[in-house]
């Protein structure tokens, strides 16, 4: 498992989540012929893209010039994409369906509901993943980018521009994890095995008391790993797994989760609050980044907007 220090895709799709229930009603469905509109270093964006994310747009209630917003953040997510395959940063495809999934249960619908609504208002599931995908693989992006150059701002300065702006010394959790997977590998991947490990998961975890114990229970069991994960700050918890982490109890164990590895759970050690230079940084970096205003992702994007080859039509 990875843990992504500055994405959450909750707050990056807030305004969807609030808006789908109410505003797919007497949208058409995109029928247009597709016409090449913009390439991106090769990369067509069709009339059908663009006009299916104006439906996107329609469904944050977006105001404007909803065909030209259309094109700018199409036009900037095939660059972030074609940069994250370059750097092989794309998230996999069964972390693409679980954020659907996730999404689709936070908004109280189940994934079939909500392919129904994108399919109704003219967005398209296939769209709506597609942004999801670029969503949460362009901070990877920004990290290794900014790991490569050296030129990240570091703790003290974040410290002093917080405080500079009238700020309090952030506080934040700390955890201390480990991790649990009941491995399935891709040759017996089916529903039948995945729900009896799921079965194995849940008897194991009601038996987990502390993280002391948990070598000792896994013990014998098939093709079962325990893993430190060590310190984690609350910032940096992945998306997926921090409504489970931020709900267990230290000592306990989180509710399952079927992942692309097989079926897993996190046993929380301890869970500590923290006021200091490294809680400081790490609330300012995910504040920034919900919001849109990381320096490094912006940069990173013009440096790729200005050796792109981009055509419009």
């Amino acid at each position: 498992m990875r843990f992504p220090a500055f994405f959450r895709l909750t707050g990056l799709l807030l305004a969807v989540a609030v808006a789908l229930p109410f505003s797919f009603a007497g949208t058409s469905a995109v029928r247009a012929a597709s016409e090449i509109k913009i390439i991106v270093n090769n990369q067509a964006i069709t009339s059908v893209d663009i006009a299916r994310r104006v439906a996107f747009l329609k469904l944050q209630r977006a105001g404007g010039n909803l065909g030209q917003k259309a094109r700018e953040q199409l036009t900037d997510e095939a660059l972030k994409y074609q940069e994250a395959a370059r750097i092989r940063a794309l998230v996999s495809d069964a972390q693409v369906e679980a954020a659907f999934e996730r999404f689709a249960k936070s908004n109280n619908m189940s994934s079939k509901q909500l392919t129904q609504v994108l399919n109704q208002a003219g967005v398209t599931p296939k769209h709506f993943k597609n942004f999801i995908r670029i969503q949460m693989s362009w901070p990877r992006v920004v990290q290794a980018v900014s790991r490569s150059s050296g030129g990240s701002m570091s703790t003290q300065d974040l410290v002093t521009k917080m405080l500079e702006r009238g700020d309090n010394k952030a506080s934040t959790t700390e955890y201390i994890l480990q991790q649990v997977i009941f491995v399935v590998p891709d040759s017996k991947r089916s529903r039948s095995v995945l729900n009896a490990r799921k079965r194995e998961a849940e008897q194991l975890r009601g038996r987990i008391q502390g993280c002391d114990s948990a070598a000792s229970a896994i013990t014998g069991l098939r093709d079962v790993s325990l893993r430190q994960l060590g310190r984690i700050m609350q910032p940096q918890l992945p998306p997926e797994w921090k409504p489970l982490i931020e709900k267990a109890k230290a000592g306990s164990a989180t509710s399952t989760r079927i992942t692309d590895r097989g079926v897993e759970f996190i046993i929380l050690c301890s869970a500590e609050t923290v006021s200091d230079d490294k809680a400081a940084e790490m609330v300012f970096r995910a504040e920034n980044e919900e919001a849109g205003e990381s320096e490094a992702g912006k940069k990173h994007l013009s440096y790729l907007r200005k050796r792109a080859v981009i055509a419009n039509k």
